[in-house]
């Protein structure tokens, strides 16, 4: 199963961890727990961070008494996958679909700033031939 698959596959909670353990860096079972809405008991996140190592999303450091996790795949990968997964699901494989989409966002306004941004990184693209 590839990373992309593998990270679609998980639940609502999972994803939750994931995301507190990747802002984190690395995060022990309590500091997951006080960051999750409406947590669950501490057993359920120690037995889902347990999971989430068996999927192979976590690694363990042991520090003193307490164990910390730290996520395998770097965040950066992770947010490549998705995002290629969320252009070919909702957008048809269409990067200017997707794209337009976002700069259609209410919340989306762009400062002139981010939009000299975007247009450096779309003369990079086509200097790159992409």
């Amino acid at each position: 199963m590839n990373r992309n698959t593998a990270l679609n596959q998980l639940s609502r909670r999972e994803r939750q961890i994931m995301d507190v353990v990747y802002r984190m860096g690395k995060a022990s079972v309590s500091e997951v727990l006080e960051r999750l809405p409406d947590p669950p008991s501490y057993s359920a996140v120690r037995a889902l961070m347990r999971i989430l190592e068996e999927k192979g999303h976590l690694k363990h450091e042991q520090d003193g008494p307490r164990y910390l996790y730290l996520p395998i795949v770097p965040r950066d990968a992770v947010k490549s996958d998705a995002l290629s997964h969320l252009v070919r699901t909702f957008f048809g494989g269409s990067t200017e679909a997707a794209v337009a989409a976002l700069l259609e966002l209410p919340e989306g306004g762009l400062s002139e700033n981010e939009l000299d941004r975007l247009s450096q990184l779309i003369d990079e693209a086509r200097k790159q031939g992409r």
